[in-house]
C-alpha cells in the first residue's frame, strides 16, 4: 500500500488516496478490529469490497498518525464518524484506490470515480436537462464525472439518505479544467444552500470534494 495523493486543503482539512496493493489478510494485519467490525467484514463480499473497507481504515490510521484502535462507526444514514477524534470524515474508494477526507472545522464529503464512457448512458439519472445543456462537447465525459463526483461528495457531506442527485442538487454552469470548482445548489425542504465543490482529474480517476 502506498500513499498516492495527499492534499492539504488548509490547516484544518486534508484529503489522501492510497493505492491498494495488499491482500485482505495483509490489510487486516495493520488493524485492530473489534467484534462488531469483524461481523461487518463477514457481510461484505470477498475481493474489492473487503479490500476497500479495510484500506480506508488503514489510511485513516495513517492520517491520524496512530497505530491504535480507531472507533469509526456509521450513523443511521450510513455516514461514518469519529467519536474519539475532533474531525469530521468522509470515505471513498474506486477500483485500486481508497480515499479519506478529514476536516476539523465542519462537515465534509469526498468521492472518487474511475472515468469511463459508460457514464453517458446514465447522465439523465443524475443531471437535469438544463444542467446537461451547460456542458461543452470537449471533455464531455470528464465534465459528467466532475458533476457526478461533486454531487456524490455533497451527498456525503449532508448525510441524508432522502436527498436525490437529480431532484435536490443543481450544478451551476462552470468551465471545465483538469482541476477546478463549481457551485452546487442543495434544495431540501424549501431551503436552498450553495456549496463550492472542488474536482480534480487524478490519473484515470476523478476526485470531488467539499467542506463546510
Amino acid at each position: 500500500m502506498a500513499l498516492a495523493y495527499l492534499k492539504e486543503i488548509n490547516a484544518d482539512c486534508r484529503i489522501a488516496l492510497w493505492k491498494i496493493e495488499e491482500s485482505e489478510a495483509e490489510l487486516i494485519s495493520f488493524l485492530q478490529l473489534d467484534d462488531q467490525e469483524k461481523e461487518k467484514l463477514k457481510t461484505l463480499s470477498k475481493g474489492k469490497r473487503k479490500q476497500h473497507w479495510l484500506a480506508t481504515r488503514v489510511l485513516l490510521r495513517y492520517l491520524l498518525q496512530t497505530t491504535d484502535y480507531i472507533n469509526c462507526p456509521s450513523d443511521q444514514n450510513g455516514k461514518p464518524y469519529l467519536p474519539d477524534f475532533p474531525y469530521e470524515i468522509s470515505l471513498t474508494h474506486s477500483f485500486d484506490y481508497a480515499g479519506v477526507m478529514l476536516n476539523a472545522k465542519g462537515m465534509c464529503g469526498i468521492d472518487l470515480e474511475i472515468v469511463k464512457d459508460k457514464v453517458i448512458r446514465i447522465k439523465n439519472k443524475f443531471l437535469k436537462t438544463e444542467e446537461l445543456s451547460h456542458l461543452q462537447e470537449e471533455n464531455y465525459v470528464n465534465q459528467l464525472y466532475a458533476c457526478w463526483c461533486a454531487k456524490e461528495a455533497l451527498y456525503k457531506l449532508q448525510g441524508n439518505k432522502g436527498v436525490s442527485f437529480l431532484n435536490h442538487m443543481t450544478v451551476q454552469p462552470f468551465e471545465y479544467q483538469a482541476s477546478g470548482s463549481m457551485e452546487v445548489l442543495l434544495q431540501v425542504n424549501d431551503s436552498t444552500q450553495t456549496y463550492q465543490v472542488h474536482y480534480e482529474r487524478f490519473q484515470e480517476y476523478m476526485i470531488g470534494y467539499v467542506m463546510e
